[in-house]
């Protein structure tokens, strides 16, 4: 057994700790515990927290020090609220937590036009809020959707997130190892008028498409505007913020996608939508990797950049 298998091993079961814990205590106890957890996270600074607050001054770029160690504070706990709340969700009643999200839901028109033309729809999210609680909702508006999942180590873990999930009424295909593509799988819901969710925040790979978010160049996915091009799928921008009791769920108005050739253009009127909603919502964005080009090693920078030429795109 390696030390990364040990160090696997161990978060499955610090995952597995929490899940139970999280439903023994009290809504009250437990907030507290995390708020705590994520107060001294903060104060501990550790290297996804230095990434949080440098990505929080791109967003907020005239915030001084000050301000920048308060709006950190509050994004950690924030992400220490969503994983409270998803250990916590498959206890929950579900017919009654759906009503809470239906009551502060908005946009829901724009899927359901997208429905009612039998195009389907490809929901692009941002790592914001609680975006399982988005899948609660859209489990109880349409039935269930299709989500893609990364696989994770170990794979006891991953099999946890799976069941979590799925046990919410989500349908979950794997990213790699799986029976079939995942592109062909979520084409075919999108072909049978489904709903397919994906976050569509980041993409540092050769598959991502150059866009400017925040007033630098970074790359997103272009899954969910290529899924639209090719399927005719509706391709709908979600945001999603806390409220001091509560979620809040935004469906925007559909990216227009004319085809392939119009994906870079789609997939950077996503990153605007979502500019605008993090801008607004901060503390709420959970992106505590690095995002923009300027932050990755130079090494990997000009790999970046000989991939997109040989693309004829620039970074």
């Amino acid at each position: 057994m390696t030390a990364r298998d040990i160090k696997g091993g161990l978060a499955d079961l610090g995952y597995a700790a929490g899940w139970r814990l999280a439903r023994l205590l009290p809504e009250k106890a437990a907030r507290a515990l995390s708020d705590a957890a994520a107060d001294r996270a903060a104060k501990r600074g550790g290297g996804g927290v230095r990434q949080l607050r440098s990505n929080l001054r791109r967003v907020v770029p005239r915030a001084g020090e000050a301000e920048l160690d308060e709006l950190v504070r509050l994004a950690v706990r924030s992400y220490a609220r969503y994983w409270r709340e998803a250990f916590r969700m498959p206890s929950l009643d579900q017919a009654a937590l759906y009503a809470e999200l239906d009551r502060t839901m908005t946009g829901v028109e724009n899927l359901d036009a997208a429905l009612a033309e039998g195009r389907g729809a490809v929901i692009a999210l941002p790592h914001c809020g609680n975006w399982d609680m988005a899948g609660v909702w859209l489990v109880g508006h349409c039935g269930t959707f299709t989500t893609v999942a990364e696989r994770l180590k170990p794979e006891s873990l991953y099999r946890r997130f799976i069941a979590f999930r799925e046990s919410l009424g989500f349908e979950v295909v794997p990213l790699t190892g799986g029976d079939r593509n995942p592109a062909l799988v979520l084409a075919e819901r999108l072909r049978a008028n489904q709903v397919v969710c994906l976050l569509a925040d980041r993409d540092l790979t050769a598959g991502g498409v150059p866009v400017t978010f925040f007033g630098e160049r970074t790359m997103m996915p272009a899954g969910p505007a290529h899924l639209a091009a090719t399927t005719g799928a509706a391709l709908i921008p979600a945001g999603l913020w806390f409220t001091e009791d509560g979620w809040v769920i935004r469906l925007h108005p559909p990216v227009r996608v004319p085809g392939t050739a119009g994906v870079p253009a789609a997939t950077q009127q996503v990153a605007d939508v979502f500019a605008a909603d993090i801008a607004a919502h901060p503390t709420d964005w959970h992106m505590m990797q690095q995002l923009w080009l300027a932050d990755l090693p130079e090494s990997r920078q000009k790999a970046l950049r000989r991939v997109l030429a040989r693309r004829g795109e620039s970074a």
